[in-house]
């Protein structure tokens, strides 16, 4: 989630506004202390305009080593 919020110029306080969150949910969520209920899911992807399922793919878009 991290590098799609980054790559659409998000800060985590803007992408957090834009999502209904706190920034200090973003943060949590992109360093892997949360579990995300479907429903936050949903609503995370919808305001990165992505499918949910792309959140769910792990390492989808990191850089290659």
């Amino acid at each position: 989630m991290r590098f799609l919020r980054e790559s659409k110029l998000y800060s985590q306080e803007s992408f957090a506004k834009k999502a209904g969150f706190k920034r200090t949910y973003i943060g949590a969520v992109e360093r892997g202390e949360m579990n995300l209920t479907l429903s936050n899911l949903c609503q995370l992807a919808n305001a990165l305009g992505v499918h949910p399922c792309i959140l769910l793919i792990d390492n989808a878009f990191k850089k290659e080593k």
